[in-house]
């Protein structure tokens, strides 16, 4: 058992280097991924900040109005 082992230490010692190696190149990829996704939110998120910044930035504006202004400035915004 022993002059196998001897014999073959190489060969082990490779096989688990490359499992390790491919737990690592598996590990990366799952990482960019995930990297690649909350990019993905993070644009999102910022788009719809932003617009909720314009929507209030017009509610502001048209909060002094009259109704008939008021409906005036919807009609632009609205979607027709």
């Amino acid at each position: 058992m022993t002059a196998l082992l001897l014999q073959f230490w190489p060969y082990i010692v490779g096989v688990a280097a490359a499992i390790v190696a491919g737990w690592k190149f598996r590990q990366s990829g799952v990482d960019a991924e995930r990297a690649r996704q909350m990019r993905e939110k993070l644009v999102a998120v910022e788009d719809q900040l932003e617009m909720d910044r314009e929507a209030t930035a017009i509610e502001r504006r048209t909060a002094g109005m009259s109704d008939d202004e008021a409906r005036k400035e919807a009609m632009r915004w609205s979607r027709h």
